[in-house]
Formats: structure tokens, C-alpha cells, sequence
């Protein structure tokens, strides 16, 4: 796995390439060779990964991949992320966002929130994944410590989806709801039960997901400008 030959434009397009085809061993390979070109950890993010998971959002939005060729691409953007995120913690790079996911208590299903939370990796943002299993205080501590600026909730059962208000109006109780944008999702869960429970968007699938979480803090980036001119 040599890439040395490889233009600059040839490699972060293979990169973005085997990153779509799951070749975790090769997308590695690829970093390592940014990396030695003299490419920060923040380029190698952004024109590597992020751009090879936007390919794989996109595709996976319009059907053209399916739930394990995106798993797959994700296991290797995830095996490229584990090269730079040290690299990036070193060097101070600016994150999109920060964002606190897991599934809500009584539900032990968590492949697409895993999903979600790996393609939002993808997209550039910091992501606590709580796992599974989370009451409102597993939430409301991650929100304390981490001030992330989304909170994504997921379930799989209609039976666990009204915990779903429950975590949100703690929130509320605590004078934490403002300062987070809710975001609801699982196979059971609708736009329509989204704004019942007080959520602020639904993300029917997790390229929707990641596409709503980027509007969400580019308009907030925006009304921050704004207030500074």
C-alpha cells in the first residue's frame, strides 16, 4: 500500500474513494501519506474524510448505498479519525460543532445511532456517544460537562419513544433547554411526534441528520457574526 506516487488531487480522490469502498487498511495508509506531505490534521479531515463521507451521505440519502456499505465506510473514516484526532487536539483545529448522542432509557438498540454519531464524526463534528440505555440524568450530566451544541436522542420501540419529552423537559427544569438544539430520531419516531415532544428537527436517516446538524450551526455561526458587526 504505497500512495507516494500519487498526485496530491490522486490522493485525497483515492482516499475518498476507499473510504467509500470500506478499505479501512488503505484509507490509514492514505492518511499516513497526507500526513507525511507536510498536510495538517485539519486538511487531511476536510478534503479526505469529510469530503469521502459527504459522497457516502449523499448516496445513502438517495439509496443508492444501504445501512452496511455505510457502516463499512464509517468503521474506516473512523480508522483514519483515530490517526488525527490526537494530531488535532494538538493542534487546537477548530471542530463544526459539538454534539452529546445516545439511545434513551429502556432501549438497548443502537446500530443507527452509531451510525449517526460516526457520520457526524465524519462531518467534523466532536461527538459523545453515551451508548445506550440513558435516563434524563445521563443527559443532563453529559450536557453539564461537555456544553455540546446539539443533543440527539434515538429509539427503536415506540414503547421508549415518549421518554423522549422526558429528557427534554428536564432539560427545560434545569435551564439547560435553550442552550442546545434537540434533535429526535429512530425507525418509529416522525417529524410530527418530533414536535409533539418539543424536539427541534427529526432526522429521518443519519446523512438527513448530518445535513440538518451543518444547517444548524451555520446559522447559528451566521446570527453570531451578525450581533458582532
Amino acid at each position: 500500500m504505497d500512495f507516494s506516487d500519487l498526485s496530491t488531487k490522486e490522493l485525497w480522490l483515492q482516499m475518498q474513494d476507499d473510504l467509500y469502498d470500506g478499505q479501512k487498511d488503505d484509507v490509514v495508509a492514505e492518511v499516513r501519506e497526507a500526513l507525511s506531505r507536510g498536510f495538517s490534521p485539519g486538511d487531511v479531515l476536510a478534503r479526505g474524510l469529510v469530503a469521502g463521507m459527504d459522497i457516502v451521505g449523499a448516496d445513502f440519502r438517495d439509496g443508492i448505498l444501504f445501512v452496511p456499505e455505510v457502516l463499512m465506510a464509517a468503521n474506516a473514516m473512523k480508522a483514519g479519525m483515530e490517526l488525527l484526532r490526537p494530531l488535532l487536539t494538538e493542534t487546537g483545529a477548530e471542530r463544526i460543532g459539538k454534539m452529546v448522542i445516545g439511545t434513551v432509557k429502556g432501549d438497548i438498540h443502537d446500530i443507527g445511532k452509531n451510525l449517526v454519531a460516526m457520520m457526524m464524526e465524519g462531518a467534523g463534528f466532536e461527538v459523545i456517544n453515551l451508548g445506550i440505555n440513558n435516563d434524563a440524568d445521563k443527559f443532563l450530566g453529559a450536557v453539564r460537562e461537555h456544553q455540546p451544541d446539539i443533543v440527539g436522542m434515538s429509539a427503536l420501540l415506540t414503547t421508549t419513544m415518549p421518554y423522549m419529552k422526558v429528557v427534554i423537559q428536564a432539560l427545560k427544569d434545569e435551564g439547560l433547554r435553550e442552550s442546545v438544539f434537540v434533535m429526535v430520531g429512530g425507525a418509529p419516531v416522525t417529524e410530527t411526534f418530533a414536535h409533539q415532544v418539543g424536539a427541534d428537527a427529526y432526522g429521518r436517516d443519519a446523512a438527513t441528520a448530518v445535513e440538518i446538524a451543518r444547517g444548524h450551526m451555520s446559522a447559528r455561526r451566521q446570527q453570531t457574526s451578525s450581533r458582532l458587526v
